[in-house]
């Protein structure tokens, strides 16, 4: 019997999700698929009777939007939210906003899976040239976090999104879990993948082959220590989630018509 249970997943489709760009820290609203796919969580969440007591986001607007449908299909809008720039998506530096398939068929499907999965490589740091530095940099959410902007990140790897994520795990969401609270997460891709590899203890060999598609719940189920009883479990139609995984890995991919 599991002492603490955890729902965790990453936000519905993005817009760039839809043009397979790096989207990271540029603040994209969801796409009609992406609203689809976040009402479709909070039925399928509503139907296998989850009741949350708190939601934590990312200050990203897909993320928060993704929350907010969810809540609201279940019935629970007010349920509080509290949001972390230290729940980002992973910070690509110059990557950002590059569309994966082209990049893969100028440096290679292997090289972007690196930057895409890998643990502790980090991209090309962004610079004040680059066409998003100035949107993100100047982005009034910064000003009200918990480091100075100067001291924001330039570029993660995923090593680098864990070690901005722990404290706020250990400090804020730990606690509210061993008081007995039932919460959601509502973050990214990265940012989730990163409390897994902290939570499950998964190498960072096996961390690159972890992929998560959008707007799919993930249950975690911990003992009193916060010990995983058994692996992550994604709730829902197994065989659509597995075609969902198959198209996030494709995205890396040079398309065919390309090769």
């Amino acid at each position: 019997m599991a002492k603490y249970r955890l729902v965790l997943l990453r936000h519905g489709e993005g817009a760039w999700n839809k043009e397979n760009r790096f989207c990271s820290w540029v603040d994209q609203k969801l796409s009609s698929d992406g609203i689809k796919e976040a009402q479709n969580c909070g039925k399928h969440l509503k139907a296998l009777g989850f009741e949350f007591d708190l939601v934590f986001t990312s200050i990203l607007s897909r993320s928060i939007q993704t929350a907010w449908l969810i809540l609201e299909e279940m019935g629970q809008e007010w349920v509080p939210i509290q949001s972390s720039w230290r729940l980002n998506e992973r910070h690509y530096g110059a990557l950002i906003g590059l569309n994966r398939a082209e990049m893969a068929l100028n440096h290679g499907e292997e090289q972007v899976k690196i930057w895409r999965r890998s643990y502790d490589v980090t991209p090309p740091p962004i610079t004040e040239s680059h066409p998003y530095y100035e949107e993100i940099y100047n982005d009034r959410r910064y000003k009200c976090s918990d480091v100075s902007q100067d001291n924001l990140p330039k570029a993660e790897s995923l090593k680098d999104v864990l070690d901005r994520l722990l404290p706020y795990w250990n400090e804020k969401i730990v606690p509210e879990l061993k008081s007995g609270k039932m919460i959601l997460i509502s973050a990214h891709g990265n940012s989730c993948r990163a409390l897994l590899k902290h939570v499950e203890g998964i190498s960072e060999e096996d961390i690159i082959n972890v992929t998560l598609p959008t707007g799919v719940p993930i249950l975690l189920e911990l003992d009193e220590n916060l010990h995983p009883l058994g692996p992550h479990r994604f709730l829902g139609d197994q065989e659509a989630i597995q075609a969902a995984i198959k198209k996030v890995e494709d995205q890396g991919k040079v398309k065919s018509a390309e090769k």
